[in-house]
């Protein structure tokens, strides 16, 4: 399996994005939460992912787009936990909730927890 983010990874459909926020559930392991819904897309990979930032608490556009690209970093590197357990297609959202901005390794083991809080709560709602 390739490291890699590609575009088809990558939620950008604002159809699935609304539809996702109406109709998905949501987890949460601070200071990451996921909104994810299963649901049928075009993408041929099982998972489709994005990523959120708030303008409330992060004013400045470089400070938003520096906390994505490390919230999108730890996920490239830790989705073959979501890969290896998933069958069906899912979209998701990760927003990220806290007020200041963590250091990469504190995001990075946030994210391996969020990862495995959904595997393990999609096999319940599987049963």
């Amino acid at each position: 399996m390739k490291f890699t983010l590609g575009k088809q990874e990558r939620l950008k459909s604002r159809k699935l994005i609304s539809q996702l926020f109406t109709e998905g559930k949501s987890i949460k392991v601070f200071p990451l939460r996921m909104v994810y819904l299963k649901i049928e897309h075009h993408s041929n990979f099982p998972v489709q992912c994005g990523v959120s930032v708030p303008k409330r608490n992060f004013k400045k556009a470089v400070d938003r787009n520096r906390i994505k690209r490390l919230l999108r970093e730890s996920y490239r590197l830790q989705k073959n936990i979501v890969y290896s357990e998933v069958d069906k297609p899912y979209v998701f959202m990760i927003s990220y909730l806290a007020k200041e901005e963590w250091q990469y390794a504190d995001l990075e083991s946030s994210m391996e927890k969020l990862l495995k809080k959904f595997i393990t709560k999609i096999s319940e709602d599987e049963k």
